[in-house]
């Protein structure tokens, strides 16, 4: 605990433990407020929620790239690892079914643009 308490107070404001630049503040922000939260949550409370999503999205990456291919991540290797998290297995479906139907709406339209 006390190792990361001194890691904490070295990161730049604006910067995570790793110095990197806040990549999702704005969106974040934005879905924060929809939940319920203020219009303009705490700085503190984004940044907190960023490197929570940034996390879980390096530690699935990690565990995708060691089920599937070497080096390589697949929406399978994700379907995989959320099959038995319900809530997550049932969102995943719904995204990739959107996307299906995007896919055949742009080449629907793309259709009728160029006919």
């Amino acid at each position: 605990y006390r190792q990361f308490e001194e890691e904490e107070s070295e990161a730049p404001l604006g910067a995570t433990l790793s110095g990197r630049k806040r990549l999702f503040s704005k969106e974040l922000r934005c879905m924060m407020f929809g939940f319920g939260d203020d219009q303009n949550p705490y700085t503190e409370s984004v940044d907190l929620i960023e490197d929570l999503v940034i996390e879980f999205i390096t530690e699935m990456t990690h565990k995708a790239m060691e089920i599937g291919r070497t080096g390589r991540v697949q929406v399978e290797d994700i379907v995989f690892l959320v099959r038995k998290d319900q809530r997550k297995y049932a969102r995943v479906k719904d995204l990739l079914t959107m996307n299906e139907e995007l896919k055949k709406a742009r080449k629907a339209f793309d259709e009728v643009k160029y006919a």
